[in-house]
């Protein structure tokens, strides 16, 4: 039941994998990597500030038995934002991409924004989303005293330059990970780009108090050392979904998918084998 109309296919490195674009009836272009493999369909909706590629330890440690498709968030990767969007958004623009796989049902995994964009995608569509995995993720709006210092530390990025603000945003991210495969991507973000995509994230509204109508099974993992949200934003997403698993990382970071993959890929594919 495919919308839209497929735009573009690049062949992409990787096993079975390739680069594609979607255009969704509303016009905007969404890319993302199918990346083969066999077995169920599984969705994987990235952080902010990265790209699809950031799950490339789940592709290695479980891409030969579960059909892995990485979508660009709009305004990340090869995913443009042309003018102000939201979460909700881009949980359609998630939705247009099983539309145009012709793909009826997925299990979806969301790492921080990418779990707000989960999140979203159940609650829309709850017919299409078998399990949620969320990791390093928050059901609430964002604190008005981060927020400002988000958008703050934006403005300097934009003013003066991305190398100024890099060692607090990988801090802030990746904990003690090595940044250095992202600091390049980072540096290349336009200014229009990054005032959208902040916007977005900031901006958001809370959804813990439509979570009840969550049914599917939902795993919750959280960093200890998680330096956006604290654990308590695990343990309300945890309260409010009825039947969601919180499995905390010990000195796990914020994108912890990444930064704490051996520790993080056995839940996620125990998790799977029962629900995807």
């Amino acid at each position: 039941m495919p919308i839209g109309q497929t735009a573009l296919k690049i062949h992409y490195a990787g096993r079975g994998a390739r680069m594609t674009t979607v255009t969704t009836p509303d016009g905007q272009l969404v890319s993302y990597v199918d990346h083969g493999g066999d077995g169920p369909v599984v969705l994987l909706l990235h952080s902010f500030l990265m790209d699809s590629s950031m799950w490339a330890p789940q592709v290695e440690a479980f891409g030969d038995r579960y059909r892995l498709v990485a979508v660009d968030e709009r305004g990340h990767g090869g995913t443009p934002a042309t003018g102000p969007f939201d979460h909700w958004d881009v949980a359609r623009d998630a939705l247009a991409v099983l539309d145009a796989l012709e793909v009826d049902r997925a299990a979806v995994i969301g790492t921080s924004q990418g779990g707000f964009v989960a999140l979203r995608m159940a609650l829309l569509a709850p017919e299409r989303v078998t399990a949620l995995a969320l990791l390093g993720t928050s059901g609430e709006p964002e604190d008005e005293q981060i927020s400002a210092a988000y958008q703050q530390l934006a403005e300097v990025w934009i003013a003066q330059g991305p190398e100024t603000v890099t060692e607090a945003v990988a801090k802030i991210c990746l904990g003690e990970y090595d940044p250095s495969d992202w600091t390049p991507k980072w540096a290349a973000v336009e200014p229009d780009r990054l005032r959208l995509v902040m916007t977005a994230l900031v901006g958001r509204e809370g959804v813990l108090d439509r979570l009840a109508e969550v049914g599917v099974p939902v795993l919750v993992l959280h960093g200890t050392a998680d330096l956006a949200y604290p654990v308590t934003k695990a343990e309300a997403l945890v309260a409010a979904l009825p039947r969601a698993e919180l499995v905390l990382v010990e000195g796990g970071a914020h994108f912890l998918s990444l930064t704490h993959a051996a520790d993080v890929n056995p839940h996620l594919e125990r998790f799977l084998r029962a629900h995807a």
